[in-house]
């Protein structure tokens, strides 16, 4: 079972997909407008959003912009517009998937448990720990020396993938194509200002370094410190 978030201003079509969502096992909120959907992706955090785009208050593409900015939960975008232009559009958005209407619950449940298997909502990866640093992907939450670490949705995904692959040296080019979701293409300095954030919240600097440790030329190395902050 799946907490659903439904964003969709019709009641007729919003009462339909609650029911039929929650006749196969999903438990179902829901909210008429942009502003209410936003406060609830953001506050009750589910584990999915199905969002109309033609809502009252904003368009639901600008809605989808504005929680990226705070929430990794996956959207699935319900929407009667079926140009490819508005498609590309709000998948480059970030949206995970998108439905055309009309369509049934039943095709909607289909997208939903494809979507969650995808980025492994069925079985969560297990706690990362390094040193003294874990990272609960499941949870998206981090903690360092027992206190929890503030961090925006992208910064903990760029912590994650990194913790993820402890020891090892990660591109620049990789966090970009698989932290990002974008194809390569000048995007050093986001790395860098994001790495800068990070480490300010890690406790560290570029030059005392204790998790994150910059290889010349090649990329980002997570690692262990060996000894108290500042002697890595």
């Amino acid at each position: 079972m799946a907490q659903i978030l439904i964003v969709e201003d019709d009641p007729a079509i919003r009462g339909a997909l609650i029911r039929g969502l929650g006749e196969r096992g999903h438990a179902v909120d829901s909210a008429p407008t942009a502003m209410t959907g936003l406060e609830s992706a953001v506050g009750n955090r589910p584990d999915l959003v199905v969002l109309d785009l033609g809502l009252p208050d904003m368009d639901g593409t600008t809605m989808l912009r504005m929680l990226r900015g705070a929430s990794s939960v996956p959207v699935i975008v319900a929407t009667a517009r079926d140009d490819e232009s508005e498609i590309v559009a709000v998948l480059d958005a970030g949206a995970d998937d998108y439905l055309v209407k009309p369509f049934a619950a039943a095709q909607l449940d289909a997208r939903i448990r494809a979507v969650l298997r995808r980025l492994g909502d069925g079985s969560p990866d297990p706690t990362v720990v390094v040193g003294e640093l874990s990272v609960d992907p499941r949870s998206r939450r981090a903690r360092l020396d027992g206190t929890e670490l503030e961090l925006t949705p992208r910064e903990f995904d760029l912590l994650h993938y990194l913790a993820a692959r402890a020891d090892q040296v990660v591109s620049k080019r990789e966090l970009v194509t698989e932290v990002w979701r974008q194809p390569y293409g000048g995007a050093d300095k986001t790395v860098d200002v994001h790495l800068s954030w990070l480490r300010r919240k890690l406790g560290e600097t570029a030059q005392r370094a204790r998790y994150l440790h910059s290889v010349r030329g090649v990329g980002i190395r997570l690692s262990a410190p060996d000894g108290p902050p500042g002697s890595g």
